[in-house]
């Protein structure tokens, strides 16, 4: 590691977002927008609707926790989680939604730093497990997840892995 990435680490903080903040919120829809606009996120710019209304709309879900992570006070991090339940387990989980590192702090292990507080998060509320999806082709936050400790999900190797699938609604 570049002795400026590890001034970078040592300069940085994550902390569970309040949704009625406005320096949150504002953070919040930045780094979702850069992700947007990422090929990873789709290359499309978020619509105005919700860049105005995701952190309220967030605030309304009891299930929502969302991260940021700062560096020299900037924000340079995004996780988005939602609260699930296994059935299997009888157990609470938290789905890590989006997780997103802007492109100029790349590389310095910030993804794992958020990844470590989402954990924790999990831990002292009960969770029984994390769950994620990641894009086939998005090699580097494979990589990021599999030293982390994510492993495809599946219940045994005659029956495959398992694979996230969407319906779109009008």
């Amino acid at each position: 590691m570049h002795p400026k990435d590890t001034n970078m680490i040592r300069n940085s903080k994550v902390i569970v977002v309040d949704y009625s903040n406005p320096q949150h919120a504002n953070d919040l829809v930045m780094l979702l927008e850069h992700y947007a606009l990422d090929p990873m996120g789709g290359n499309k710019p978020l619509a105005d609707s919700v860049k105005q209304n995701l952190a309220s709309e967030l605030a309304k879900i009891p299930n929502a926790t969302s991260v940021l992570c700062y560096v020299n006070d900037i924000a340079a991090g995004l996780i988005n989680c939602f609260h699930g339940f296994s059935t299997f387990k009888c157990k609470p989980l938290i789905n890590i939604h989006d997780v997103i590192v802007h492109s100029q702090f790349r590389g310095i292990g910030l993804s794992t730093q958020m990844l470590k507080v989402v954990e924790q998060l999990a831990i002292d509320r009960g969770c029984c497990k994390l769950t994620l999806e990641v894009l086939s082709e998005n090699s580097l936050a494979k990589n990021i997840y599999t030293n982390f400790g994510f492993n495809p999900y599946q219940i045994g190797v005659e029956n495959g892995h398992a694979i996230f699938l969407e319906k779109a609604l009008q």
